[in-house]
């Protein structure tokens, strides 16, 4: 493998500069202030220069979304390896707990990520609110610990009948994106255990994680809660007597 140029490695450092100073705007003041007019002043450079980094300020942002997207699953799989001795239930609930922690510490990453808008809305490809983008880190950290407790334990999920008609074509879609990461992370997964049933409650588990945590990073709770932490632990207890496990 040939080694970068000098002219490579000084474009490599300019654009590592460029992402940390966009993420100290980030944090410091929130997703408005990260434009490219800002980076400028920030450097010392023209507006224009960072063009011939990033075509647009929505480029900058993907990137930096991946960035903090790279960080958060790094982070928790740092967490779920410590619990390797522990069984899947464990796991998955560490994880459960940790996202939050994540997002409770870092609200302004949390929000770039999970809850602004990126260019279309619902569970459009790019929807920065969904788990459609399995292959990257914080969503494979998430479904394979997930797939260690399937693989694990025989869990209470619904029918294959149950799941409305309407979204089985979705289910089937995603249940196969969901094989190849749980097969690519190495896990014996048997993938009859990923019926649509099973794919169905782990989008419903997935949404219930995201919502509490986003209504507690928004200060949106119907009412004034003075021990968040026993509410959390509370609803994760109801996750787990619902798919059948103990509450950890």
């Amino acid at each position: 493998m040939s080694r970068p140029t000098r002219r490579g490695r000084a474009r490599s450092a300019t654009d590592h500069e460029i992402r940390q100073t966009a993420r100290a705007l980030l944090v410091a003041d929130g997703p408005e202030a990260v434009t490219l007019r800002a980076i400028a002043r920030e450097l010392g450079i023209t507006a224009p220069a960072l063009y011939r980094y990033y075509g647009s300020r929505d480029d900058l942002l993907a990137h930096l979304r991946l960035d903090i997207v790279g960080d958060l699953g790094d982070e928790l799989a740092g967490e779920v390896a410590e619990l390797a001795e522990d069984d899947g239930a464990v796991q998955l609930f560490a994880l459960c707990r940790g996202f939050r922690h994540w997002a409770l510490t870092h609200t302004r990453e949390f929000t770039l990520v999970f809850a602004s808008p990126t260019g279309q809305v619902g569970s459009a490809p790019s929807s920065a609110a969904t788990l459609s983008r399995a292959d990257e880190p914080f969503g494979r950290i998430f479904l394979t610990t997930a797939g260690h407790l399937l693989a694990t334990h025989d869990l209470d999920t619904p029918a294959d009948e149950a799941v409305p008609a309407e979204l089985r074509d979705d289910l089937t879609a995603y249940r196969g994106e969901l094989l190849s990461v749980l097969s690519e992370s190495g896990l014996d997964f048997p993938a009859e255990k990923l019926d649509l049933g099973t794919t169905y409650l782990m989008i419903q588990f997935w949404a219930r994680i995201y919502g509490h945590v986003t209504l507690e990073v928004f200060g949106n709770y119907p009412i004034p809660v003075t021990k968040p932490d026993v509410l959390f632990d509370a609803m994760l207890a109801d996750l787990a007597r619902e798919i059948g496990v103990l509450p950890r």
